[in-house]
């Protein structure tokens, strides 16, 4: 049974020109056997020689020869389109498989990403909670306790890293004579908010080369940290400096 149906497998795999050919040639060789067998039998006793029996072969393959290169170059033609329509989709495979495998790149290194920004915003939070104590605690205007200053340490412990970094950007500065002299007003606080601005920076270089449409780096910039960090930038005396001396050469 199923040698039955492998061969009628076969048989639907073979190209229908070969079926049209094979019979035709099977017709054509039989009615050139019953016309040798009708010539044999009016001509009884007659030789035929040697030259007229190669001109009747000649004529009588010829026919037969003709279809057949007609039948194979359709069948090379068809074979041709076949292995151009294999490359096809084993070019497309391959693209398919390229895309995967960039896919699972960039998803390893966003994971990686995530994993290092984990450990630089718990840096961050501690920059920014330096210089935190350096502005608001018994180092600075006092105006933060011990107590709370600690209590503050406490909850970015705890995970919240952008504490601090909140509490700068909504309290007011005037008297400690504003945000740039929290910032920058010592030579602690100035190299607290280097620190910060240098990390931050390296933070938003790691997100560039694992986000083709900058969503981590904007999310980034947008938080708490990254205000922060923008805010730092904008008071910064070196870049202030700088900007002064391209508008007065």
């Amino acid at each position: 049974m199923n040698s039955d149906h492998k061969f009628v497998a076969f048989l639907k795999k073979q190209d229908w020109r070969i079926w049209l050919g094979t019979v035709i040639t099977f017709i054509w060789l039989m009615g050139g056997i019953w016309y040798i067998v009708q010539v044999s039998a009016d001509q009884h006793g007659q030789n035929f020689s040697l030259e007229a029996v190669g001109g009747f072969l000649e004529g009588a393959f010829a026919p037969l020869a003709f279809l057949w290169l007609v039948l194979g170059l359709f069948i090379q033609q068809r074979e041709l389109a076949n292995n151009t329509e294999a490359l096809q989709r084993t070019s497309e495979q391959s693209v398919k498989q390229t895309q995967a495998i960039a896919a699972t790149e960039m998803n390893a290194r966003q994971e990686t990403f995530f994993k290092i920004a984990d450990n630089v915003k718990h840096q961050l939070g501690g920059i920014s909670g330096m210089l935190w104590a350096s502005s608001f605690g018994q180092v600075g205007d006092g105006r933060m306790s011990g107590e709370e200053v600690d209590n503050y340490f406490t909850q970015a412990a705890s995970g919240d890293t952008e504490i601090f970094a909140r509490y700068f950007l909504v309290m007011h500065y005037q008297e400690e004579g504003g945000i740039a002299e929290l910032m920058y007003g010592t030579e602690i606080r100035a190299r607290h908010s280097k620190n910060y601005m240098s990390a931050f920076e390296r933070l938003c270089k790691l997100a560039k080369n694992c986000d083709v449409d900058n969503i981590i780096e904007d999310s980034l910039m947008q938080s708490a940290l990254g205000l922060l960090y923008q805010r730092m930038v904008e008071h910064n005396p070196d870049t202030k400096a700088l900007s002064d001396s391209d508008e007065n050469p």
